[in-house]
């Protein structure tokens, strides 16, 4: 049952940091100012990857593993790593320093772990 959630919430994850790299997009796209939007969906994509780790370990600790997990294992922690560090940032800028590029770039990064850990194990990304 952990295995199916913690590979099931692979599907929120990407449609969340999708949902906040779009947002960042037009807002950098369109000038407005930053908004509480975009900190919600930070933390929002954040939240969801923080989700999916704990089900991971939680699966590792019920004694699924196999060698390919290794590169998936890896994968991931630097994804929640970096989901973390650009709203983190953010919140310690005042407010007018506060910009959308830096959620493009983190969520890209993000997204381009998450896909790669997937990939790691020989599952797709989607289907």
């Amino acid at each position: 049952m952990l295995l199916h959630a913690h590979s099931g919430f692979r599907y929120l994850v990407l449609l969340t940091g999708i949902l906040a790299l779009g947002y960042a997009v037009y807002g950098a796209v369109t000038g407005r100012p930053y908004d509480t939007r975009m900190r919600i969906l930070a933390a929002l994509f954040t939240a969801s990857v923080d989700l999916t780790v704990l089900l991971g370990v939680a699966t590792l600790l019920s004694g699924v593993f196999y060698p390919q997990l290794g590169g998936h294992i890896v994968m991931m922690v630097m994804a929640a790593v970096v989901a973390h560090i650009v709203p983190a940032v953010m919140r310690r800028r005042p407010l007018q320093e506060r910009t959308y590029p830096p959620h493009i770039v983190g969520t890209l990064v993000a997204l381009g772990l998450i896909v790669a850990g997937i990939l790691a194990i020989g599952r797709p990304v989607v289907g």
